[in-house]
């Protein structure tokens, strides 16, 4: 029977039925009122029926008609469901999920993806705060920004980024020497290697553990002493000469890695992604040379 039905006249039929009028109909579907008339005579041909009794300007639906009006609204509400949720489908695939550490995603990536927005408008670049080892199946996350300092295994795959560039800041305004100095608990190694590699800035200041990058930073653009950073997060604020570099922008042995946990090249978002953030962490290591450049003149 199915073979014989053209979907088409159960679509005329069920608007027929919901506003008991061939005119409305024909206006909801955009289709004359002799188009949903030959729809009707077709189905009810097709199915040996009387679908409608008419009776002056409105139409009844019969007792089979009540049945079969009953049938499509159960269909027609299921195939909606379907497409609601093909569009939803489509929509999550649009979007990129991105999970990226907390203090180098407010501080550095926030302020640039308006930018690659600009450049690709046909997807999202959905943003999760969070460090250290990624679940990319439980967690729901396309790429992974992290450093080196853990490893991921070789089921992931991973494309270098850039080098994790570092310095210490002080407030400008200061213009003592900081006599206090915050360090992030996040990076056990580094108030130790920024000993080792600058003694001079190092003595007689008090070391102070503050849980994140993002607190320390905070405490010194309150003016409570100078921090050790990466170059990344106070980008900004040294160019727009809020803080002021206490030593050079080094490179710590660390880098920047974008991990994934199927192959870059299956997925055109990704490599769009990968490609844009290299260069825009290139960009911003060029400036850190130049920072350098300038301290040395």
């Amino acid at each position: 029977m199915i073979e014989r039905l053209s979907l088409n006249s159960l679509k005329f039929f069920y608007y027929v039925a919901r506003y008991e009028s061939v005119t409305i109909a024909a206006e909801k579907l955009f289709v004359t009122q002799s188009a949903v008339s030959k729809q009707l005579k077709s189905l009810e041909q097709v199915l040996g029926l009387v679908l409608f009794v008419r009776e002056a300007r409105k139409l009844s639906l019969t007792s089979e008609g009540e049945v079969l009006f009953e049938c499509c609204q159960q269909v027609f509400q299921q195939i909606d469901q379907c497409l609601l949720q093909l569009q939803q489908h489509s929509k999550v695939q649009n979007n990129l999920i991105l999970s990226c550490e907390p203090t180098l995603a407010m501080k550095w990536l926030i302020p640039r993806l308006a930018q690659f927005k600009r450049l690709y408008p046909e997807f999202e670049v959905s943003l999760l705060t969070a460090g250290g080892a990624v679940d990319f199946k439980q967690q729901g996350v396309d790429l992974a920004l992290r450093r080196d300092d853990f490893v991921w295994g070789e089921a992931v795959y991973s494309e270098k980024i850039a080098d994790e560039h570092m310095l210490c800041v002080n407030l400008k305004k200061n213009k003592e020497s900081p006599a206090n100095i915050f360090i992030s608990a996040s990076r056990p190694k580094l108030w130790q290697q920024f000993k080792t590699r600058y003694p001079a800035q190092c003595r007689g200041i008090k070391q102070t553990s503050l849980e994140h990058f993002y607190l320390c930073i905070e405490a010194c653009l309150a003016g409570l002493g100078a921090t050790v950073v990466s170059a990344y997060h106070v980008e900004r604020e040294i160019k727009y000469q809020i803080l002021d570099c206490v030593s050079p922008v080094y490179r710590d042995g660390s880098s920047y890695f974008l991990l994934s946990a199927g192959a870059f090249e299956e997925d055109v978002r990704k490599l769009l992604f990968r490609d844009w953030l290299r260069d825009e962490m290139n960009k911003s290591q060029q400036w850190f040379d130049r920072v350098n450049d300038n301290k040395t003149e």
